[in-house]
């Protein structure tokens, strides 16, 4: 005999057994103005018939658009590979690696996902991932406050606000002394940050390429904060290390950044990815999971978590962060990512970014009005000054299928008249020349 549900019987019996006489009481110790609006829900459907409702409420999402928007998250080419590998699974049912024996896939992943974006960024050391790359910033912070002991950090004003906003929200209940440097023609203030490193500074925290798309050797910074005691931590875009210079390279003791760009779709803002890399001195002070390869007692090779400072596994006192969950499957799109592009495609796709750039620069200083900034060196993305509001024009020209770019003015009181413009390897002559001519027709029609 199959049961036939009663819902308000349901609803009295588990009442009762709950102990209160009303949905009403179950709820009166929240106040009224923060209680549900409704319970009254739309009743459940066939599986046809959610996804032929989601399907239609996803055409709604104009898919064909032309983007130049960056601001961090980039649209860059994915190769199908990466879903086909990413879509196994073995590999989207993973979770915590606590057995290693019989985890060995998700720890080996992992393990590949550091070799990686040591490699990228040239350091000695990197975890298993964190969350994104703002989360990341905040991590490196808090490394060098504990290595140093110091509790003042310098910010360069080049940073991304965004990141810089999480910064003061994650830090908000600590007592840590922040100093913000303005940059100087889109570059880092050597003079003005040279007045603040003193023995009570932790760390400068710099970007390269910068929120506008500058490029900056901070090589000189650098040595300058070393001779002070002073850590660099330098939040990088990965993309652009096929040409760049890397932190290695420049000294850099700790580096972030958000992973998105290499092979996770944009999506609606996530989930993404963040990396951090730093010196072999530096290791125990990192937070998350650490993968090490290691042999059995056969010798064959084998995958453990070397080290977790996560306060569950060690001594709070100890602890460096309360990460939780690796984002072992975003760190997943990554490596196979970087293992499918390989050093000679990353600097492929980085050259085109930087060409397409240099031809997008030119075709915009071509329309009346329009002024690129042009004083300092930058990858696949660079400021324009318009001679109308660029809110307005932005939202004009979604109407034409194209995100023109993001309004610098939203974080920059004194830049209202200007707007970021990103370009990356999928962008085509010709899509670039639509933008330039729909931009001219909003601009001077």
């Amino acid at each position: 005999m199959s049961y036939v549900p009663n819902c308000d019987q349901d609803k009295k019996e588990m009442l009762k057994t709950i102990g209160v006489k009303s949905i009403e009481d179950l709820f009166k110790c929240i106040p009224q103005e923060l209680r549900p609006r409704s319970f009254d829900i739309p009743e459940g459907r066939s599986e046809f018939e959610v996804e032929k409702y989601f399907k239609k409420l996803a055409q709604k999402n104009p898919s064909n658009v032309i983007t130049f928007v960056g601001g961090g998250f980039y649209d860059h080419y994915i190769p199908a590979v990466v879903d086909a590998i990413v879509a196994k699974p073995e590999f989207y049912t993973a979770y915590t690696p606590y057995q290693p024996e019989v985890s060995q896939g998700t720890l080996q992943a992992a393990y590949e996902y550091q070799s990686c974006i040591t490699r990228l960024t040239g350091m000695e050391a990197s975890n298993a991932s964190l969350y994104d790359g703002g989360t990341a910033l905040y991590e490196a912070a808090m490394m060098a406050i504990r290595i140093t002991g110091r509790n003042k950090i310098i910010m360069d004003g080049g940073v991304s606000p965004i990141y810089r906003k999480m910064m003061y929200s994650y830090t908000s209940n600590l007592s840590i002394e922040f100093v913000e440097i303005p940059v100087t023609h889109g570059q880092s203030d050597r003079e003005t940050i040279e007045k603040y490193l003193d023995d009570k500074t932790a760390a400068i925290i710099l970007q390269n390429p910068n929120f506008f798309g500058v490029i900056d050797d901070h090589s000189d910074i650098v040595k300058t904060s070393h001779e002070k005691g002073v850590l660099v931590v330098q939040s990088v875009y990965p993309i652009s290390l096929g040409v760049l210079k890397t932190p290695n390279e420049m000294n850099v003791d700790i580096v972030t950044g958000e992973g998105q760009s290499l092979g996770i779709p944009l999506s609606f803002g996530g989930p993404y990815l963040g990396f951090i890399a730093t010196k072999k001195e530096f290791i125990r002070k990192m937070p998350g999971r650490i993968v090490g390869r290691t042999t059995d007692g056969n010798g064959r090779d084998g995958f453990v978590l070397t080290l977790q400072t996560r306060e569950q596994h060690i001594r709070r006192e100890k602890a460096t962060s309360n990460i939780c969950s690796n984002e072992a499957l975003c760190a997943l799109r990554a490596v196979v990512y970087m293992s499918i592009m390989g050093k000679d495609g990353f600097r492929k796709v980085a050259e085109l970014c930087m060409d397409k750039t240099e031809y997008t620069k030119k075709r915009l200083e071509e329309i009346k009005g329009v002024e690129v900034k042009r004083s300092s060196p930058t990858f696949n993305e660079f400021a324009v000054k318009l001679p109308k509001d660029p809110n307005e024009v932005i939202s004009r020209l979604i109407d034409k299928g194209i995100e023109a770019g993001f309004p610098l003015g939203r974080y920059y009181d004194d830049l209202k008249d200007y707007m970021l413009i990103a370009v990356t390897e999928k962008r085509t002559k010709q899509e670039i020349d639509i933008f330039i001519g729909s931009l001219e027709e909003v601009l001077w029609s």
